[in-house]
Order: C-alpha cells, then structure tokens, then sequence
C-alpha cells in the first residue's frame, strides 16, 4: 500500500518559553539558520532601543535597521537596505507592523524571517501572509512562513495587556471562522482541509476554555502556542480560512468605515466572534464565548469599544463586502438593517449588559 503523506509548512524552530529572548543567537547557530552569526535586526525606534541594547552583546554579527511604521514603503526600504549586505537571516523583532515589515524584505530579497514578537495582539506572528499599509489603505501580501518563531514569555509580560487581550479576542475567534468555513462546505459545496480546521479549532478552544489570565505564564503559553498553530493552519490550507470569517469581516467593515476610531484588531474579532456565533444560533456558545471575553477585559458590545448599536447594525450590515467570494453566516443569512437591529437586540439580552 502506497503510503501518501504531505509536508506541512512550518517554522523549524518554535521556541516558547521565559528568558528565550537571551538565547536567541545559540538557538539559531544550533539549528544552522545563522551559524556565521551575520542577521539584519529590524526593530522599532521606541521600544526597540531598549532591546537593541540588551541584545547586542549576545549578537555581535548582527546589524540593526530601524523601522518607521508598517506601510509598504517601509517594507521596502528595509529590503533595500538589507540588501546590500550577506546575511544569514532576517529577524523581525517587536510587534506585529515591525515583524509583517521583515516578513515582506526577507521574501523580497530571498532571505529566512525569524520573528520575534514583543507582544501577542493577533496570529499574524507565524502566518504566511504580510500585512501592510499603502496608497490605496492596506493590503495583504503573501510571503513565506517564518523559519523561527521565538517568543519570550518575560518580554511578553511586560508589554501593555491590551495588546495581550487582542491576541485572545483573535484566537478565540477561530471558533467561529472554521463554523463558518463547515457552513461554507454545507451549503456551497466548499472544500475544507481537515488537518487546517482542526488545528484551528483547537488553537481557540484551547484559549477559550482556559482558566487562567494574562499574568499567569501558563495561560500566556497556551496563547503563545495558539497564535502560531493559527498561523500555521493558514499556511497549511493555503488562505486566510480557518482563522477568519464573519467576525473578522465585522472587523475589517469596523477599520474601513471608521478608520480612526477603530479599536485593536483582536478586540474587534472577539466581538464580531460572538455576534457571529449568536447569528448562527449557537446561543449558548456565544454567551459563554461573550463571559470569556468579558473575564480577560475583552469588549463584546460596541459601546464598549466606542460605538452605538446604530453605528455596529451598519458594521455588520457592510461586512461581506469586505471579503468578496467568501461565504459565511453573514452572507447565508442575508440580513436586512431592521432584521439585524433585532438580532442585536436579542444577543445584547442574552449576554446582559
């Protein structure tokens, strides 16, 4: 019998722990991503600094490139100036613009990306995507996965727990994107990578029913290790799927109807997650989901990130536009303004305010 198997795309080091941060040159000669030691650094001007400086003795062949923002032009001046050098590999070290920064220079100049994340505020830290601000808003541009992934539960810690708590709304909000991706293969006949749900689903489950909180570094490690198997289900079906669908439309209608007052990514996902969840009738799931939420600080009305019952009926409304050919509750159900205005009304009773 033939014996039929694939490759999975995956980082070949994940490195989730207290105090991996100081070990991060050893970690790379070990593993020969960078035996000669010569790495582009890209970091912030704030933040990274400080980091700059308590790294630099432990990496001496390194060379630091300060990023200024996450557009596109940023991405492409560091690949530029990257370029001119011979480098092992490309790290990205701070938050998720620094990272999707290196993501798109290393791709660009054909180099390996090991990211370093400073904080956990969504599962773009191991996906195969980069995403970027440019002329026309932001845009999504595929790159390869990171080789390394090494995430340094002290650094993480100590980084402002909003960033956190938008990294649990995004993983929790996996549970309702691959209901969406099982109702996408009900109804329309869509084909779902079982191995890609499954990983998925467990990545928000295994936050979602976690009892502990954000300064507890149990809780912080299962978070960590949700993110990238998140990211790494994404590469594995080759999209987006199994980690967004209607509630991260909600998030992008909540960023392109309200671009300055948009709240965290995460924060917006875990709200439209439970919207979501509700929608489908899945009733008690969302209340649940809507109480974990509330336990880690996370909004799950839209009053509570700014915005009235009127201004979120129009979110919801304007959300399948934001992702054109992709199926979910929203686009099964069809919903009219006055038809959601009474959904709302019902989930806001459901979960109290």
């Amino acid at each position: 019998m033939p014996v039929l198997t694939r490759l999975i795309p995956s980082p070949l080091v994940v490195d989730i722990r207290p105090g991996a941060l100081d070990d991060l040159g050893g970690v790379l000669a070990d593993e020969r991503i960078a035996q000669s030691g010569r790495l582009a650094v890209a970091v912030s001007g704030g933040s990274g600094a400080g980091l700059r400086r308590r790294l630099s003795p432990s990496l001496p062949g390194a060379t630091w490139y300060e990023v200024g923002g996450g557009t596109l032009d940023d991405a492409v001046r560091l690949a530029g100036a990257i370029k001119a050098g011979h480098y092992d590999a490309v790290v990205g070290l701070g938050g998720g613009k620094i990272i999707d920064c290196a993501k798109f220079a290393a791709a660009r100049v054909g180099l390996p990306l090991v990211a370093v994340p400073t904080n956990l505020a969504h599962d773009g830290l191991c996906s195969p995507v980069a995403t970027l601000d440019n002329d026309a808003g932001r845009g999504s541009y595929g790159v390869p996965n990171p080789i390394a992934v090494v995430i340094d539960l002290d650094i993480i810690r100590d980084a402002p727990a909003r960033f956190v708590r938008a990294g649990i709304g995004d993983a929790v909000s996996n549970v309702s994107a691959v209901a969406d991706w099982e109702l996408a293969c009900r109804v329309k006949g869509e084909r779902i990578d079982g191995l890609a749900a499954a990983m998925a689903r467990q990545a928000g489950e295994s936050v979602l029913r976690h009892p502990g909180g954000i300064g507890d570094n149990d809780f912080l490690q299962v978070l960590a290790e949700a993110l990238v198997l998140s990211g790494i289900a994404m590469s594995v079906s080759g999209d987006s799927r199994p980690s967004s669908g209607a509630c991260h439309e909600i998030n992008h209608a909540f960023d392109l109807l309200h671009p300055k007052r948009a709240a965290a990514h995460g924060e917006q996902c875990g709200l439209g997650a439970a919207f979501a969840m509700y929608l489908r009738g899945a009733h008690d799931e969302a209340v649940y989901m809507a109480g974990v939420l509330r336990r880690h600080g996370l909004p799950v009305l839209p009053q509570e990130i700014g915005f009235t019952a009127e201004e979120f009926v129009k979110v919801v409304e304007f959300a399948p536009e934001t992702r054109p050919g992709r199926f979910t509750i929203l686009e099964h159900l069809d919903l009219k303004t006055e038809q959601i205005k009474d959904v709302y009304a019902d989930y806001v009773k459901a979960i109290g305010s």
